[in-house]
């Protein structure tokens, strides 16, 4: 019975693990510093310098997962941040997908104080915004929470983009915390 069971187990492993998308650095793990782009991220705005918390600009929260998270802000000439990475493997046109993080906010961001929406966006090319998957609602909470959607590829991305985005496009100058992704998995496991 336990060779059937163990046979089993590898017979479906290889789609097991093809169904995941792994992301680098999820945790946005790195020495707390300010204008920092983790490990793993690349910048895709002019003027993107996220920070690596806790300890810069009075952020203190704790992490949700690891030792640090990832600070992203939006500024009063209307300008904003955002960091992208080439998937692991891409997304695959027509495929469902999920995925996890956790947001908060902090109220203590030297400045930058406002609440903000996370964007999430599956891209072609390196920072080329090609399709809005995922635009969570107003994160006013100062305790992490964890937020978990679901999409379709309309087509094949190879690159996934986050972006701290101000409702209405306004010039609020405010803050998201991002911590914890998740791999992306195929809805068809969920």
């Amino acid at each position: 019975m336990g060779i059937i069971r163990f046979s089993i187990f590898f017979l479906f492993l290889p789609f097991v693990l093809s169904s995941q998308i792994r992301i680098e650095n999820p945790s946005f793990e790195g020495s707390p510093q300010d204008a920092t782009v983790p490990t793993g991220w690349m910048p895709c705005e002019d003027g993107t310098t996220p920070d690596i918390l806790p300890g810069p600009w009075g952020v203190y929260q704790e992490p949700s997962e690891g030792d640090s998270y990832m600070g992203l802000i939006t500024r009063a000439d209307g300008t904003y941040e955002s960091v992208g990475q080439r998937l692991s493997e891409p997304l695959k046109k027509g495929e469902c997908y999920s995925w996890n993080l956790d947001l908060a906010h902090s109220n203590t961001y030297t400045g930058y104080n406002q609440p903000l929406k996370l964007r999430v966006w599956g891209a072609y090319n390196r920072c080329q915004k090609a399709a809005l998957l995922y635009e969570s609602p107003l994160i006013d909470h100062t305790d992490w929470q964890t937020y978990s959607f679901s999409f379709l590829s309309k087509f094949e991305y190879h690159y996934l983009i986050i972006e701290a985005y101000a409702p209405d496009h306004s010039t609020l100058r405010g803050n998201i915390l991002i911590d914890n992704c998740s791999k992306i998995i195929s809805c068809k496991r969920v």
